[in-house]
């Protein structure tokens, strides 16, 4: 009886120290297909859209702008339920896609896109000093240009480096397969262009998070070539990048894991104002 009893209470103040340790849950509301921009095609209109998930009455809160994959040829805006915890600011972003349009106007969409945040999420209770670029795979690489090639961000008068930091989940870093492909270039050929990330590379750019799938299961050999990029950042002199890869997770399926580590990291960088 006595063993029993102790096992109860022993059970009883874990889950207290745990609950403990939970983040106070919030309600959040959502604005949805706010357009980023205001002229062009009907394509333009249709496409060119955020959804900002936020909680009513909270102010300076970190805001992270996601980014869909899709080879930058499928998907829609997404608001990852996971990252929408300790009142932080999601806002998905939805863009033009291949082959209606280029790889380049892509990436200008995605610019487009982050100038927007910038300059409207405040009204959402976001602060412009805590926007984070994060997303997967075709994503991962808007992510990384928009972040790095300063000229995108520097059309709408914004300084790249205020971005609070770029974390891309299996970008591609070479110029992406979709536009070689344009070229009649095969997805195993490597290119290095102004559409890589690796053109690109600084020591001054924002502090980046870099996750990447098992090695043995990613797509194309993109842990290699996000291995390499990671080692030239340093090698370049950037002090603030961190590389992790998500063993026994292939491509596809190492977002979930990928935004555990994310916001691991995120609550780390933000204390104590997110907590």
């Amino acid at each position: 009886m006595k063993r029993i009893l102790l096992i109860s209470v022993t059970l009883l103040l874990a889950v207290c120290a745990f609950a403990q340790r939970q983040p106070q849950q919030y309600q959040y509301s959502v604005a949805k297909d706010l357009p980023y921009r205001t002229s062009g095609d009907d394509y333009v209109k249709e496409m060119c859209k955020v959804d900002v998930a936020y909680v009513p009455g909270l102010t300076d809160r970190p805001v992270i702008v996601w980014f869909h994959g899709g080879a930058m040829k499928s998907g829609s805006k997404e608001l990852p339920q996971a990252l929408m915890t300790r009142g932080y600011i999601v806002v998905g972003v939805g863009y033009r896609l291949h082959p209606k349009v280029s790889v380049g106007e892509i990436v200008k969409d995605a610019a487009a896109a982050v100038a927007w945040v910038f300059n409207n999420i405040e009204q959402y209770g976001g602060s412009t000093s805590k926007i984070y670029l994060a997303g997967h795979s075709a994503g991962g690489t808007l992510v990384d240009l928009v972040g790095l090639d300063k000229s995108y961000l520097a059309e709408y008068g914004i300084d790249a480096d205020r971005i609070a930091a770029l974390v891309p989940y299996s970008g591609q870093v070479v110029t992406h397969y979709t536009e070689r492909g344009d070229h009649g270039i095969s997805p195993l050929i490597p290119i290095i262009d102004n559409l890589a990330p690796l053109y690109h590379m600084r020591p001054d750019c924002p502090p980046m998070l870099v996750i990447s799938g098992d090695r043995e299961m990613e797509l194309y050999g993109r842990y290699e070539e996000t291995a390499y990029f990671v080692r030239m950042m340093k090698l370049h002199g950037h002090k603030d990048i961190t590389f992790y890869e998500l063993d026994g997770f292939e491509h596809g399926d190492m977002v979930a894991p990928g935004h555990l580590v994310f916001l691991k990291w995120l609550r780390e960088r933000e204390r104590p104002s997110a907590n």
